[in-house]
């Protein structure tokens, strides 16, 4: 067997879709990491492709970081460009919406611990409502249970990146209803919380994110790997269930 043979993840290890990775300046980490050592760190993983974003546009212009993100990605075939709007200057929300359509970007993640934003906000109302008309799908940030209500009825794809396993409950009672509520693996630590989504509403609702660079991507993959469901389980929480949000 050769060395590539050796490395190449087994069919329980393998990770088709990591939904959750950035690439620059964090305010809560200790130095900046740049797109090549995630690239590199996504390279010695289990994880074939990602959905990534520049920090740049959270943190300082959402158009320049959108602009930095689209152009950075394109010579990178594993990983496709996510947008972002600042949603404390919704009044620009359209044309942002528009550049990135031209672009091509199909995913919109929202920071709204950053930007320090609620669910009743004008301009957060504003940002999700012109997103949805445009059939974007949401990677949204912050606790389910404050923003997933004003989100359902909506016919909405979301994917939530900060699901603690605390507040799964919630998040199944709100799944039950709608079919186009994800969540990520990440916070679930539970010994069964994995089981326990995949018993109550089926593993279309579980998507693999990382937080690559900023959390360590080892104990994500063998949450998922180690999880007691079913090989169909697991394929379509960790690439099936993003390759439908794509098709």
């Amino acid at each position: 067997m050769s060395a590539q043979e050796w490395l190449r993840p087994s069919a329980e290890e393998f990770i088709g879709w990591d939904v959750d990775v950035l690439y620059g300046p964090w305010p809560r980490h200790h130095r900046d990491i740049g797109l090549p050592e995630v690239r590199e760190r996504l390279g010695r993983s289990p994880v074939a492709c990602a959905l990534a974003l520049s920090t740049r546009g959270p943190l300082f212009d959402d158009g320049e970081g959108n602009a930095e993100t689209v152009r950075d990605l394109a010579d990178c075939p594993e990983l496709l460009p996510v947008g972002t709007i600042d949603v404390r200057d919704a009044l620009t929300a359209e044309d942002r919406l528009d550049e990135l359509a031209a672009a091509g970007v199909r995913f919109l993640r929202l920071f709204t611990i950053e930007q320090m934003a609620e669910p009743g906000f004008p301009g957060y109302r504003r940002v999700v409502s012109l997103a949805l008309e445009r059939g974007l799908t949401l990677l949204h940030d912050g606790d389910p249970r404050r923003f997933g209500p004003p989100l359902m009825g909506l016919g909405a794809d979301v994917l939530f990146l900060d699901l603690h396993a605390y507040l799964l409950a919630d998040f199944l009672l709100m799944a039950r209803e709608e079919p186009g509520f994800r969540a990520t693996t990440r916070m679930l630590s539970g010994p069964d919380s994995i089981e326990r989504v995949v018993e109550t509403v089926g593993p279309r609702h579980l998507v693999f994110g990382s937080r690559t660079p900023f959390m360590d991507i080892s104990p994500q993959t063998l949450r998922l790997r180690y999880a007691d469901i079913t090989d169909d389980d697991r394929a379509a929480i960790s690439t099936k269930n993003v390759e439908e949000l794509l098709a």
